[in-house]
């Protein structure tokens, strides 16, 4: 099967979380916005749609006559898929249920820098910024980080049965995520966080991650995607 990813070019933003999967498990796709004229054909998709699909926003994906969105849904759709996801109906959804708050998370990352609206620059909301963003270390980066933690504490070095799936990727990102636009937030958090920090480093070094952490393919954080350093906002 192969796959098109539809998502906006130059930035991992949300679609990050499916390639995580999709180098993971080796599958042929195409990251159609960054061909040439991508972004007309993913335009063409928002407004008309695919196969009677009509996505709301990116990232969406098309697997032959089967089209759909939201970055959870996706993983889950190829984790099951291609054997990255537990095997019984109680492992999978609780692999859905932790990507999906992980999903909750990124909003959340979002809103630090775009508090008041996503339609107008950071530097015309900076002072609600710098409120929503120090609420957010203090208080939501502990809440969510700790859920990780303590789940990972009941159930061993990863998140859902015995093996990674699909959900510990989007831990992967979300970890990395917020490494690089909360660096000093988060190395207060590292001694509270040891487990989710070594199954970072275990899903680094799988074979499909690791060639696509060292490739091109695997650009780099910055400031126009989710995951945005803007020291002001970091923790003094």
């Amino acid at each position: 099967m192969h796959y098109d990813l539809y998502y906006w070019p130059g930035i991992q933003g949300r679609g990050e979380f499916v390639r995580l999967v999709l180098e993971d498990v080796g599958a042929e796709y195409t990251d159609v916005a960054r061909e040439p004229g991508g972004m007309k054909k993913m335009q063409a998709a928002l407004a008309k749609g695919l196969e009677g699909v009509r996505p709301f926003a990116p990232p969406f994906l098309r697997a032959g006559k089967i089209v759909l969105a939201q970055a959870a849904n996706i993983t889950r759709f190829l984790g099951e898929r291609h054997g990255l996801a537990p095997a019984s109906e109680h492992g999978r959804l609780a692999a859905s249920t932790i990507a999906l708050t992980i999903a909750d998370l990124v909003a959340e990352v979002h809103d630090t820098h775009h508090p008041l609206t996503v339609d107008k620059a950071y530097e015309t909301q900076k002072a609600a910024a710098r409120k929503r963003a120090a609420e957010f270390r203090r208080g939501r980066i502990p809440k969510f980080t700790d859920y990780l933690e303590r789940i990972l504490a009941a159930n061993g070095k990863v998140l859902v049965g015995r093996s990674i799936s699909y959900a510990d990727l989007s831990a992967f990102q979300i970890v990395e995520g917020l490494e690089y636009a909360f660096p000093k937030a988060m190395k207060r958090r590292h001694g509270k966080m040891k487990k989710l920090l070594a199954l970072r480093d275990a899903v680094a070094a799988r074979p499909g991650i690791a060639r696509y952490l060292a490739s091109t393919r695997r650009l780099p954080f910055s400031e126009e995607g989710i995951f945005r350093h803007y020291p002001e906002l970091d923790a003094k």
